[in-house]
């Protein structure tokens, strides 16, 4: 028995697939910005909240920042050219995003919220129509 591959028609999604791959570079500048300055700043970076101080060692920080922000802007570069990895790369990032945005939302709620609801149509548009980017890309099939 043999299964008929149906072809994916692109949609206007395509777009917001792309608007997630940009939203990921931005994200990742941002994520490399602040690991360079966390490494070449203090030693310490402390967040008071009422009731609560939270103090974080900054040359770990930086680090781990830096490599996710070059994580970030590779897979979205990935993502533009409609690469399987790239999708579950995002979709693992973006998750990861908006749990991390949770722990922040004491500290900071209006901005938790905006990246959580941008993450999750991120997510979205990367799951429903993923595909779609891939299919737009591929060239056109030949009738001998």
């Amino acid at each position: 028995m043999t299964t008929a591959h149906h072809p994916v028609a692109s949609t206007g999604w395509t777009g917001w697939v792309r608007f997630a791959g940009v939203i990921l570079i931005i994200n990742g500048v941002f994520s490399g910005l602040q690991g360079l300055v966390a490494l070449t700043g203090p030693d310490t970076y402390y967040l008071a909240t009422p009731g609560t101080l939270f103090i974080f060692d900054a040359k770990g920080w930086g680090w781990w920042n830096l490599a996710l922000g070059v994580l970030l802007i590779l897979t979205a570069v990935a993502l533009f050219s409609g690469a399987t990895w790239a999708r579950v790369v995002g979709v693992v990032v973006a998750g990861f995003s908006a749990v991390v945005q949770l722990m922040l939302i004491p500290a900071q709620p209006w901005w938790s919220v905006i990246v959580i609801a941008m993450d999750v149509l991120i997510i979205y548009a990367i799951i429903a129509h993923g595909e779609e980017l891939k299919a737009e890309q591929a060239p056109p099939p030949t009738n001998p």
